[in-house]
């Protein structure tokens, strides 16, 4: 199981993972049992680098298979990938009349027809079932294929060479990463976590600190885990991933109103929203052991702050915190000897004898007293930067941007750089802005009203001044930090890459990792979605629905569950039941040149919960894309191929109804990777504005390569086309997102 969980982290970052007490021997020649492991690998999409083909020659031979293994498990060849449709780029011409003939026909039990093993009587002259691999009415499948067209993929990706220095490396840089970590990165960091020691290193962010001090206590180091926790929100934090999982702090009401908005149904008789209102509430109740309490109270009654600064920290989850306090039993602790700072910290904040430091900026602000409101500001310039925007159209850029010169060097670099990139939307009066609230559905706002005080040249001088500030503050930041090398290489493919600030995926990457935003160029004139859910779940109604929203200029289509053939799409069927454990899949072609010829402009790639509750927990979607044309088998209909596959997606947390995994530009004949949660139990219900809005933020997003070139400039160092270089940042060094933002040099 190490070596597999280990393999797992080191091929997401393009690489093969190879222990050293694995090499028995120094062989310069290729050994068949190596030979015989490339070509495997080939037929999957992979090839190996000739560092890692020699280290792999003289592995022992259990561990080439263990590596064919997790290859082959992540890219799910052992699972069931058969659609309900035999061929079907070939449409069934199934209409609405054939599901009303048959719902009749079962209703008043007629005679004739075929009668198939869930039940339904499909009458003659409707369906044809022979194209069919299960029941065209309720989609339960009962025929199954395996994999038959492997190996159709145009290009190979290179695996490089992992030894234990790069594993540590990696595992060290998610320690450090300066930015939080994606779902992807926390499943590598756990993997980690588990198997190695734990480095003695400064955690920066604190959703990554609550991982480490879960570790420590499990280990029984409760007084070194204490040594990390600095606030009352750290231990807020760590007690609401204990019982949730989670790692930001989303407020129960969310969490619950979340839960029943997923369980809505169209059909009322369906609904089972009120029941996952009452099962959510049961999860989230609060109990724990004496001991677990006695450890809280200690963290607090210890805690190396001032009473009346803990309870302001307190005061925005007051709500929860109340709830806390009353499931550890503190005021029954706080009574205890040794325990007279506890003792002081309930009784002020349960009296409210604080002051609270938002209210007095919110005061300040809405009696337009300039010096006061920047005097507040100054003492907490993160929140400071995070509300520069608004104070810019609230007070006048000028006298703002000159107060936040002051504190700019003490602001976050990751802060620094959403400012700049940023700018450009919030200023601009016509445009919508794509946020996602913590447990919510990405959502988009209008502009900041005030913005219309302003004519088109005032809002443009603001931009700018943004711009100059940031980008002057962070060329200080890369001078202050000396440098001996004297020259640099950037790959240009990191100019294609955005700097991983903000918009999070929630979904676990388990090929080689992209970032958000990133375009794959389409080779050939096929693109194949695909969908894979319901693996090791017992045969059940579960209908999870793959489908795409094709935008035109001036209207709109979609190809889904309802509308299998579309101009330029073609769906495989609609599923609704899945078999016993080995799940079942759906598909959709999509062809460029058609779409191209009709004047479409973009195709958003989606899937969603047509189910009570949300998307399952381990469904797998992605697209497949090569220049040779993709076979679909006719007697099967299956027409997945690992060799092809650009990217996918594994949803690990059950908290989304519809998600946006992908949207291709047909014009520029690429996809764009993004992830977008929306709350629709159909495509119907995406809005499309949102996805324009998220698109436009992404592409806002200063890249990599641009940041490398601020780091150049500000040392002096000269930018040259090849990798003989003093430093090299290539393409495989931006996979690891977290190494990428050790340049925001705080």
């Amino acid at each position: 199981m190490k070596t597999q969980g280990l393999l797992k982290i080191s091929l997401r970052q393009n690489a093969i993972f190879i222990p050293s007490e694995m090499i028995v021997n120094d062989s310069k020649n290729l050994s068949g049992t190596t030979s015989v492991l490339a070509a495997n690998v080939a037929k999957l999409g992979f090839t190996f680098s000739e560092t890692l083909l020699q280290a792999l020659n003289n592995v022992n031979p259990k561990y080439k298979i263990e590596v064919l293994e997790v290859l082959r498990e992540i890219l799910g060849t052992d699972k069931n990938w058969t659609p309900l449709v035999k061929e079907w780029n070939v449409p069934t011409n199934e209409s609405v009349l054939d599901h009303i003939l048959v719902f009749f026909g079962n209703v008043f039990n007629m005679t004739g027809g075929t009668t198939l093993q869930c039940g339904h009587i499909i009458p003659d002259n409707t369906f044809p079932l022979e194209r069919y691999n299960g029941c065209p009415f309720c989609g339960t499948p009962f025929q199954f294929g395996k994999l038959e067209n492997i190996g159709q993929g145009s290009k190979l990706k290179v695996l490089e060479l992992w030894k234990e220095k790069d594993l540590n490396n990696f595992y060290m840089s998610l320690l450090q990463s300066k930015t939080a970590l994606d779902a992807t990165q926390i499943d590598s960091l756990k993997i980690a976590m588990k198997y190695l020691a734990l480095p003695k290193t400064d955690v920066a962010m604190k959703e990554t600190l609550m991982l480490v001090i879960d570790l420590l206590i499990e280990n029984g180091n409760e007084d070194l885990a204490s040594q990390f926790l600095k606030t009352p929100t750290d231990i807020l934090r760590y007690l609401w991933y204990k019982n949730t999982g989670l790692l930001q702090i989303i407020e129960p009401k969310t969490i619950i109103k979340r839960a029943s908005k997923n369980s809505q149904h169209f059909y009322n008789v369906l609904d089972t929203s009120a029941q996952a209102k009452i099962a959510s509430q049961k999860d989230l109740k609060l109990k724990y052991s004496r001991k677990e309490c006695l450890m809280v109270a200690n963290w607090l009654n210890n805690m190396q702050m001032d009473v009346e600064t803990m309870c302001e920290i307190m005061h925005p989850k007051r709500g929860m915190w109340v709830r806390f306090i009353r499931a550890l039993r503190l005021a029954e602790y706080s009574k205890r000897k040794g325990f007279e700072k506890l003792n002081f910290l309930m009784d002020v904040f349960y009296n409210q004898v604080y002051d609270v430091w938002q209210s007095k900026v919110n005061s300040s602000r809405l009696k337009f007293d300039a010096d006061k409101t920047f005097a507040l500001l100054k003492q907490r310039p993160g929140l400071f930067a995070r509300s520069l925007f608004s104070n810019m159209l609230w007070f006048g850029a000028d006298e703002t941007i000159a107060h936040f010169e002051e504190v700019i060097d003490k602001v976050p670099a990751r802060l620094v750089f959403t400012l700049n990139m940023y700018a450009q939307n919030y200023f601009d009066v016509n445009m919508q802005r794509s946020v996602k609230p913590l447990g919510g559905t990405n959502k988009r706002i209008a502009s900041n009203q005030l913005l219309k005080l302003y004519d088109d040249t005032q809002l443009e001088t603001m931009k700018n001044q943004i711009e100059e500030l940031t980008i002057l503050a962070m060329k200080k930041r890369f001078a202050s930090v000396s440098n001996p090398n004297k020259t640099i290489y950037i790959d240009p493919q990191l100019y294609n890459m955005p700097v991983s600030i903000g918009d999070r995926s929630e979904t676990v990457q388990d090929l080689p990792v992209a970032l958000m935003g990133t375009r794959f160029p389409v080779e050939g004139n096929e693109v194949r979605l695909f969908m894979q859910w319901g693996k090791d779940l017992p045969a059940q109604h579960l209908d999870m629905d793959l489908s795409c929203h094709v935008a035109y200029e001036d209207r709109s289509d979609m190809c889904s569950f309802s509308r299998l053939t579309t101009t330029g799409c073609q769906h495989s069927g609609d599923i609704r039941s899945i078999p016993n454990k080995i799940g079942t899949a759906e598909y959709i072609n999509i062809n460029i040149d058609e779409l191209a010829k009709a004047k479409a402009k973009f195709v958003t790639f989606t899937c969603n919960a047509y189910s009570n509750g949300s998307i399952t927990p381990n469904l797998v979607v992605g697209w497949m894309n090569s220049k040779y044309p993709m076979k679909i088998s006719e007697r099967t209909g299956v027409a997945y191929d690992p060799s092809c596959v650009d990217h996918q997606v594994r949803v690990t947390q059950n908290v989304a109804k519809g998600l946006v995994f992908g949207v291709l530009d047909v014009a520029k004949r690429e996809i764009v990777w993004l992830e977008m949660t929306f709350g629709g139990q159909v495509v119907g219900g995406l809005d499309f504005k949102g996805v324009q809005a998220l698109l436009a933020k992404l592409s806002s997003k200063l890249n990599i390569g641009n940041l490398l070139e601020l780091k150049a400039e500000a040392q002096g160092l000269t930018i040259i086309d090849t990798e003989n270089a003093d430093e090299v940042y290539n393409a495989q060094w931006a996979m690891n997102a977290a190494l990428v933002t050790q340049l925001l040099i705080d």
